[in-house]
């Protein structure tokens, strides 16, 4: 049977501290699911909050591909009419093909929780499951707890589940909703549940003991066939089971094919759209989808990558579209240096022993050229016989002044050479970096307007050796970019200000290098191949 993959993102990935998605967020990315393959798509709970019942009126007028929005909700209440309940009538109201309702399936929540009796429960269950039948929804049931409430009664926990199956329920999704289960229990619990249902047996495991994918697996090769998580594993607490991983150990470990080849390269964007549309970081160390996934830092790795690139990746990166990447630190050997400047599309003419040499004394000084890769770039250009620079930095001065009545005045003085030409000029800021980039700028536009559209988009500080106080060394580290065209900078010294100038420097020299290479293609492809004299 194949495997059913649901995605929750949109209402137990919310439920994740610090993230709120607005509806237009939560229909853009319902439509990157869509697009992906997702089959299953739980839009949020209508009876909650006016947000999620707008979600599921805009979403009637949207067209989807292949996927089937869904409605989560609850039982009906204890002691109260299944027709009359309002989160019923809620799930109605959102007019989904499918309502996922959850029920208790631990005797503790029956009783502690709800308030009520055992059967009473197993009543408001089979009632809800049935009344949505016969509006003609199809229902898949989240059996909360399940896990925790078949070890204190396996009994009546099956009972729970078998009375959402007489009922009607598509699905019947086996919850360890506090997390805390191990695989083994998992393997169990799902080995022995399965077998007694006629219908389809899911599964829906929360984070709390870092297995919410190991169970989600576990459950799967127990018997389970339907699957659901969130994107990236947001969600409360710990989060939820993480749908990338699963989709990526299904299809390439498990060889249960989900989605197609060409749906599954797009796993790695579809991993940072959402969490671009969430305004969260994304997880660099992700398995599959992480920036660092495939990346090679030791010598020796990357000495073996060099050779059988399978040595030191368990899959070709391109089947989830990420990419290998070669980080060069302290740490590195000369392949790494080879391989990293192969991709960048430079030649190094045998100067792998004195860049690696010079990235040695430089980190050992503090400088990390790992996050900092526009400066490692320029290590490997400057080290070229050919290489000129583009300009030359003579003199800085900073003068930061308070006075009173006025805000904090930065102002900015800097000498270069530019093509012989010797440019003096001054400028003030908004501090004492901004102040200096407009002192440098202010001095080179008029050599290289290009510069115009580069733009400083990040700039982090990190204190080294916090111990020595006010007297420590620092690193700066400036990331710039110019359209989709970005490159990260390092600087370091015990001076903030002359940290974040070497920085600086780095990061205007570097574009104006680039664009010198390209402008030489473009001579020697309009130029053609040479004629032979006659």
């Amino acid at each position: 049977m194949t495997i059913q993959l649901y995605d929750t993102t949109l209402r137990d990935g919310t439920q994740r501290e610090g993230l709120s998605l607005s509806v237009a967020d939560k229909l853009r990315i319902a439509h990157a699911l869509d697009e992906f393959g997702i089959p299953f798509i739980e839009g949020g709970w209508p009876g909650s909050n006016p947000k999620d019942a707008e979600f599921f009126r805009r979403a009637r007028q949207e067209t989807w591909r292949q996927t089937t929005i869904c409605a989560f909700g609850s039982t009906r209440h204890a002691q109260t009419r299944v027709e009359e309940d309002a989160n019923i009538r809620a799930l109605l109201e959102a007019e989904t093909a499918i309502c996922t309702i959850v029920g208790k399936s631990w005797t503790l929540h029956v009783t502690h929780v709800l308030e009520t009796t055992l059967d009473e429960n197993l009543r408001m269950i089979a009632e809800s499951v049935a009344y949505l039948r016969a509006q003609g929804r199809r229902v898949f049931y989240d059996a909360e707890h399940f896990f925790d409430g078949y070890r204190a009664d396996p009994d009546y926990a099956l009972a729970t589940i078998r009375a959402a199956a007489d009922a009607g329920a598509e699905v019947v999704i086996l919850c360890d909703t506090n997390g805390g289960s191990l695989p083994g229990w998992i393997t169990r619990v799902v080995g022995e549940v399965a077998p007694r249902l006629a219908c389809r047996v899911g599964i829906h495991t929360h984070n709390d003991g870092e297995l919410a994918v190991a169970n989600s697996l576990a459950a799967i090769e127990a018997g389970a066939t339907h699957v659901q998580g969130t994107i990236n594993g947001y969600g409360e607490r710990c989060g939820n089971a993480n749908l990338i991983p699963i989709i990526a150990n299904l299809q390439l470990k498990m060889g249960r094919r989900v989605v197609t080849d060409e749906q599954l390269a797009r796993l790695t964007e579809l991993s940072r759209f959402v969490a671009a549309v969430a305004n969260l970081n994304p997880d660099e160390h992700a398995a599959y989808v992480g920036r660092s996934a495939f990346a090679h830092k030791g010598g020796i790795h990357v000495a073996a990558v060099a050779k059988v690139e399978e040595s030191y990746q368990h899959i070709d990166p391109r089947l989830v579209g990420n990419q290998r990447r070669v980080v060069v630190s302290e740490l590195a050997g000369r392949g790494n240096v080879r391989m990293r400047a192969a991709e960048l599309g430079l030649k190094l003419n045998g100067n792998e022993r004195a860049v690696l040499q010079k990235i040695k004394e430089m980190e050992n000084r503090g400088f990390m050229y790992e996050a900092a890769e526009g400066s490692f770039e320029l290590l490997v250009r400057r080290a070229d016989p050919d290489y000129a620079p583009p300009f030359e930095m003579l003199d800085a001065m900073v003068v930061v002044e308070q006075r009173q009545g006025r805000p904090m005045l930065a102002e900015a003085t800097v000498k270069l050479r530019v093509n012989g030409e010797i440019m003096h000029t001054a400028a003030e800021g908004n501090g004492p970096v901004n102040a200096l980039d407009q002192a440098m700028r202010k001095a080179l536009l008029p050599h290289y307007p290009q510069l115009a559209d580069v733009h400083l988009t990040d700039y982090k500080v990190r204190i080294i050796d916090e111990q020595s106080a006010t007297a420590a060394t620092t690193r700066v580290l400036i990331e710039a970019a110019r359209g989709e065209e970005r490159w990260s900078t390092v600087g370091c010294s015990t001076n903030i200000i002359e940290a974040s100038w070497q920085a600086l420097v780095d990061s205007l020299e570097l574009p104006l290098l680039r664009d010198r290479d390209r402008q030489a293609r473009f001579v020697a492809r309009d130029a053609g191949p040479a004629v032979p004299a006659t």
